[in-house]
């Protein structure tokens, strides 16, 4: 399912949610610019390795103390595929976020959902030592705060069934929950079968959804709110 659209108004530019998606981008295409070798430096580098930040880390000549990569690895992307699916959800549901937030409040809210998730990952799956990277952990975080926020507005799916897209048009709880149950069920199966290969960071992506669903509310003004009720009402 790929979400399309959503039936919510946004009354003011998102610009924080514009410049996120474009510093995501410009990320990309500069390591895709640069040699390889860089670029996977950049990734280990940048990227939120959790053996750095265990006892083990000096074993693999990595530096302990280097936090920063909680916030850096929010901006890499392993692929095509993950920054595409990344700055569609992006596109789709912070607007709104922001329109209820304000802009300086949203980018807090955003990173702060975003180094959460990545401490939760780390928590989890310690011994990991390839980058964790992406934007999915903040993302999350803004899905959480929409699940609760805009429960009932429209979200428009496309679903490819063979060759043939079709469009349908759900409510956003029922989206998001699916998408919370995916996560959970891609979690389990990879508790259960440990040697099967990963490469999405599923407790990034819950414990980034439930932080935006916990904290969301500290970062929204009463006038916003009532106005929120009065845009899923229409």
């Amino acid at each position: 399912m790929i979400p399309i659209r959503d039936s919510i108004p946004c009354h003011i530019r998102p610009v924080v949610t514009w410049v996120l998606m474009a510093i995501c981008i410009a990320v990309f295409i500069l390591m895709l610019l640069v040699p390889n070798y860089l670029s996977q430096h950049w990734l280990h580098l940048y990227g939120m390795v959790p053996i750095r930040y265990t006892v083990w880390a000096k074993h693999f000549g990595l530096p302990p103390d280097y936090h920063l990569s909680f916030v850096t690895s929010l901006f890499l992307h392993g692929g095509w595929m993950h920054l595409l699916v990344n700055m569609m959800f992006m596109w789709i549901f912070a607007d709104n976020i922001e329109d209820l937030m304000g802009h300086k409040r949203f980018l807090i809210f955003y990173l702060l959902c975003g180094v959460i998730a990545s401490a939760v990952q780390w928590y989890f799956a310690q011994n990991l030592i390839i980058p964790v990277v992406g934007a999915s952990g903040a993302i999350a975080g803004v899905l959480g705060a929409y699940f609760f926020r805009f429960p009932q507005a429209r979200v428009t799916i496309l679903l490819p069934i063979l060759i043939f897209p079709f469009f349908f048009e759900v409510p956003a709880i029922a989206f998001l929950g699916l998408w919370v149950i995916l996560q959970l069920q891609q979690l389990t199966t990879a508790a259960v079968f440990p040697g099967a290969a990963t490469e999405s960071a599923w407790w990034a992506h819950l414990g980034g959804f439930v932080t935006g669903a916990l904290i969301h509310r500290f970062f929204i003004k009463q006038s916003r709110l009532i106005e929120s009720q009065a845009w899923v009402e229409e």
